[in-house]
């Protein structure tokens, strides 16, 4: 997923502003592709330049006031063409399995570090998977099956699935970790 499309897609759901936009990645876009403000007012100016948005007018011209922006056909088309288009899945980088792996290599001395770690990133993950429960309770009652709401809890889904498995996964390796003999844990 590209920043732009993520932009493309909250500003078909609703013309915003760059701050309304970033406040929306902050509550749902962002649980799975994150932009800092200064990132997503960038491709503002990209995206407009390109013709696949535009400025709404202003009401009243006020120099420095916030500017909405809206989806341009050039901008839907862009966006219905890349969601048609094939994509391999990105290679999976984390850092926390390669230290496991350096310290298989290289000795536990340092596995107390790697095992609060662990109890640190389980606790992470556990707030995470409630926060998103807690929106499926919410966003996605008995009866809301709309093709959009059915789209959008798919992609909730995807979310408590992996914090389930986060947090699985990281309780076996606890408990994989006090089998290990004791190296001043």
């Amino acid at each position: 997923m590209s920043l732009p499309h993520a932009i493309l897609t909250a500003l078909l759901e609703k013309p915003s502003s760059g701050l309304e936009l970033t406040r929306r990645f902050d509550r749902s876009i962002g649980y799975f592709w994150s932009a800092t403000h200064q990132q997503i007012y960038r491709e503002l100016g990209k995206l407009e330049a390109q013709g696949h948005i535009r400025a709404l007018p202003s009401p009243q011209p006020a120099r420095g006031q916030k500017k909405s922006y809206e989806v341009l056909p050039a901008g839907r088309a862009e966006l219905a063409r890349w969601t048609a288009a094939s994509q391999d899945p990105k290679q999976y980088r984390e850092p926390l399995f390669l230290r496991l792996r350096a310290a298989a290599v290289v000795g536990t001395e340092g596995i107390a570090g790697i095992e609060a770690e662990l109890r640190r990133h389980l606790e992470l993950h556990r707030r995470q998977l409630s926060r998103y429960e807690e929106i499926e309770q919410r966003d996605f009652p008995p009866g809301k099956d709309s093709p959009q709401d059915r789209l959008q809890h798919l992609i909730l889904r995807a979310g408590i699935d992996l914090e389930t498995f986060w947090t699985r996964w990281l309780t076996h390796a606890l408990e994989e970790f006090a089998e290990l003999p004791d190296q001043s844990r």
